[in-house]
């Protein structure tokens, strides 16, 4: 019974170790270059109403269930949201804003996990193009280390900021 005990007990060890491993904080970015100038691009991303034509989370639940409150645009701009499994229960708060330069919010989940990160979008003109470059950064908790042993934060939100800045790109080069 003990030599079981035993290799129980490393194996938790093991796990702990590998657990404690994973990073404190995690960074995802993804640009892509539109052709439109910043302040074409800006009123789509500093609105939260208009999300809803472009964002990634739209297309996994068109049932979600979105309220908003405090200001029509930019800073104090709240979007709360609730939807299915695939993007849960949330809240998102520009909290910095400056005109065809970059929109910074402030996510707080809570549904499937709790977390409270920064995004941001920055808007950079080159040419006749703008270089659209959204980062989303925060810390990873024991729960979240845990969930980054199964899942790809960078692959699975990457993913996703790919598939918002395609959809962004298309809307605003009409």
């Amino acid at each position: 019974m003990l030599p079981i005990l035993l290799a129980l007990a490393f194996i938790a060890i093991l796990i702990f170790i590998l657990i404690a491993g994973q990073p404190d904080e995690f960074n995802v970015t993804r640009a892509a270059t539109l052709a439109a100038p910043p302040e074409t691009i800006f009123p789509h991303v500093n609105d939260l109403h208009l999300w809803q034509a472009w964002s990634p989370w739209a297309k996994l639940d068109p049932n979600c269930q979105n309220t908003f409150s405090g200001a029509a645009t930019g800073a104090g701009a709240v979007m709360a949201w609730e939807g299915n499994g695939k993007v849960g229960t949330g809240k998102m708060t520009i909290v910095a804003s400056q005109p065809g330069e970059f929109v910074r919010f402030r996510l707080e989940f809570q549904k499937p996990m709790q977390a409270t990160n920064t995004a941001e979008f920055t808007f950079r003109p080159e040419g006749n193009q703008t270089v659209v470059t959204w980062t989303m950064q925060g810390k990873s908790n024991f729960t979240g280390k845990i969930f980054g042993l199964f899942m790809n934060c960078e692959k699975m939100c990457g993913g996703q900021f790919e598939q918002g800045l395609a959809s962004l790109k298309s809307l605003t080069e009409k």
